[in-house]
């Protein structure tokens, strides 16, 4: 690549060998206020040093890059999982490939500036793997002493006898990413419907101009048989067919969109396709339309537009999602498009994974917390984000149903956000099915009459005209 440059280049890439040697800046024109912002590791001493001499020209730095893929190439070939620090790792390659960890820690900005100068914006038109990423990884690696961990995994659990190694750099400690902000701002805003524990912020209040939200947690069915989406419990026929009795009933009365959480997507198509056979899906189904996210990403983005068709024309919808999917992630159902969230179940992540466990181990071993407060304090705050899809302004309201028992107990139910608890009746806990749809019509018999936007406490919103007046 930089030979076919050097024919037309060349003046460019001596000026940036010149600029290297000098110590200048090493992203081209970007200015210095921005360089923080580009740079996957944001040290100062990464963006204050000179990049080192080995790397400077750029063919000296493509040969560099073409050893360290070897080197990755060559730790894909095992038959073990294996786990690894950023220190072992950077030893390693500093053995097996020669390159030290000062060139490392400048992989990333090395790439930049040599993009900058030749004016190339995709890496991919030349190269066939995304020399990028590798820069990220060996900027990352060679930067950071602790807080990562190097993952390699020979085959996918699910197919064990089909050789498909992948290599995974594993962040442990978010704080690293936020650091460089709170070091460069004096006030920085956090708005999020999830944050907790929220004392770890500072106090503020959190009103509505009225009770537009109705918690509640279903532990049991209506033939008083607890449901659950513990191990022991989700294959049972009667969890089965409880919840897909609760989702029936909550179809026949409530208007417009509904959605649906599961804690997987296998535990969804298992779930699906028993109340197919047993014929609760055609009785939901005369209610309501069904939609159902996928894997596939056109084929999701085309169930959520035919989802909000339905809604707009008034018949309503249901949408069948998985919490940490892409859905859970980034998608508002405000409005008529979400007037009533099931979460089946509780979001537990996978504890088989390498990832988790290496995480775990990092928590456990560096803040003294317990394996089982973070998967819990992680699997409820995943279940809110869920559930908070329900409201997404003051003139919004809707139902919050947490199915599964464990949810009544206060270890759990304590973990969610303060916006939820202050709204969460003793009344609407350990409730049944039944329980349930009495609420919910109270609920929405309330949401239909007529609502002042100033509040009868004559508090003003940012709804309110006079508001806007002044």
């Amino acid at each position: 690549m930089v030979g076919r440059f050097k024919a037309t280049d060349a003046g460019r890439l001596r000026a940036e060998y010149n600029r290297l040697v000098e110590g200048l800046a090493q992203r081209g024109n970007l200015p210095f206020t921005d360089t923080w912002l580009s740079n996957p590791a944001l040290p100062d001493d990464i963006l204050k040093e000179a990049v080192p001499g080995n790397i400077r020209r750029a063919e000296h730095f493509l040969h560099v890059l073409r050893r360290l893929v070897q080197y990755l190439e060559g730790r894909l070939e095992t038959d073990n999982v294996e786990k690894e620090g950023p220190v072992g790792v950077v030893a390693s390659i500093d053995t097996h490939a020669g390159i030290d960890q000062k060139t490392l820690k400048f992989c990333y900005d090395r790439l930049h500036s040599l993009m900058m100068t030749l004016e190339i914006t995709d890496t991919d038109e030349f190269l066939h793997i995304h020399i990028q990423t590798i820069c990220d990884f060996a900027t990352l690696v060679g930067t950071y002493t602790r807080g990562f961990s190097i993952i390699i995994e020979p085959f996918d659990e699910r197919m064990p006898h089909i050789p498909d190694p992948v290599l995974q750099l594993s962040c442990h400690d978010a704080s690293l990413a936020i650091k460089p902000v709170f070091d460069r701002f004096q006030s920085v805003v956090i708005t999020s419907g999830t944050l907790s524990p929220i004392d770890l912020y500072p106090p503020f209040t959190m009103s509505l101009t009225r009770d537009c939200i109705c918690p509640m947690v279903l532990t049991r069915g209506s033939d008083q048989l607890p449901f659950s989406t513990k191990f022991d419990m989700r294959s049972d026929l009667g969890v089965v067919r409880n919840y897909g009795r609760l989702l029936l009933e909550m179809a026949s009365i409530v208007p417009d969109g509904i959605v649906c959480f599961f804690v997987s997507y296998s535990y969804m198509d298992g779930i699906v396709n028993s109340w197919n056979e047993n014929g609760i899906l055609k009785e939901i189904i005369q209610h309501k339309l069904v939609f159902i996210e996928t894997q596939d990403v056109v084929e999701t983005t085309l169930a959520l537009d035919n989802y909000r068709k339905a809604c707009n024309c008034g018949r309503g919808a249901i949408f069948f999602s998985v919490a940490r999917g892409k859905v859970a992630e980034g998608i508002d159902f405000d409005r008529h498009y979400g007037r009533l969230v099931i979460m089946f179940g509780v979001p537990f992540q996978y504890t088989l994974s390498k990832i988790l466990l290496a995480r775990l181990e990092y928590l456990r071993d560096t803040f003294q917390i317990k394996e089982g407060d973070f998967l819990t304090f992680d699997a409820l705050r995943q279940a809110a984000q869920c559930v908070g899809q329900v409201i997404r302004s003051k003139a919004d309201y809707g139902m919050m149903i947490f199915a599964d028992k464990r949810y009544s107990r206060h270890d759990k139910r304590s973990k969610l956000p303060g916006w939820i608890l202050s709204h969460l009746r003793d009344a609407h806990l350990n409730l049944s099915t039944d329980m349930a749809l009495h609420i919910a019509r109270e609920f929405l018999r309330k949401m239909a009459q007529p609502y002042d936007k100033a509040g009868s406490s004559g508090k003003k919103t940012l709804l309110s005209k006079k508001m806007w007046r002044r």
